[in-house]
This record gives C-alpha cells, sequence and structure tokens, in this order.
C-alpha cells in the first residue's frame, strides 16, 4: 500500500486542509512555498496518464475550494502533478501540488 493511501486509510498523520468524499488535501510535509498543499483522490490512481475524465471533473472543484479556503484563490498559485520517474513523480498515486501565498518564479 502506497505511503497516501495509508494516509487515506488514517494509518499516517497528516494536517488535513480540506477532506470530502473523494479527496483529501494537507500540508506538505517539505513545503516549497509559504503555502504547499498536496491533494488526492481517496482512490488508488498511479499517475495523470491514467487518471480517469470523471474523477478529474469532480477534483477541479475540490481543488478550486482548496484555494479558496487557503486564501490564494485572488492572488494565484500554481498547480503542478509529476507523471513517473523522468517527470519527478516520487508517490505513484496521482497528487497535485498547490503551492502559492508568495511570488513564484518561473518554472521553466
Amino acid at each position: 500500500m502506497c505511503i497516501f493511501c495509508k494516509i487515506i486509510k488514517g494509518e499516517i498523520p497528516n494536517k488535513t486542509i480540506l477532506e470530502d468524499e473523494g479527496f483529501l488535501a494537507f500540508e506538505d510535509i517539505n513545503p516549497q512555498a509559504k503555502i504547499h498543499i498536496l491533494i488526492i483522490p481517496k482512490i488508488h490512481i498511479e499517475n495523470f496518464d491514467v487518471m480517469p475524465s470523471d474523477v478529474m471533473a469532480n477534483m477541479t472543484p475540490f481543488i478550486q475550494k482548496v484555494a479558496s479556503k487557503v486564501g490564494i484563490n485572488g492572488s494565484g498559485y500554481r498547480i503542478i502533478t509529476n507523471i513517473g520517474r523522468e517527470g519527478g513523480q516520487e508517490v505513484n498515486h496521482i497528487h497535485f501540488h498547490m503551492v502559492g501565498g508568495e511570488q513564484l518564479g518561473p518554472i521553466l
């Protein structure tokens, strides 16, 4: 079982920001910005390449609610997902990084 599935099951503690029946948002333990939140579906999906469109459709408003809850929906933020080893994916459970709360530099 992957680390995110263990977090979902409550086996590993987290600092939850928002949760509903399908998704969980929690603080990253190694933040790269003032606000750094991980957003995951509660079902195990390996990465974006195999993300069902209906899950993504439901995840979009959840991500928007997270941005609103932490107060960055008006100032701006970045959503990132890494796909596969060469894309930098470290946990094989789809997750989106939401970073913001400060001026972010260019990524490329």
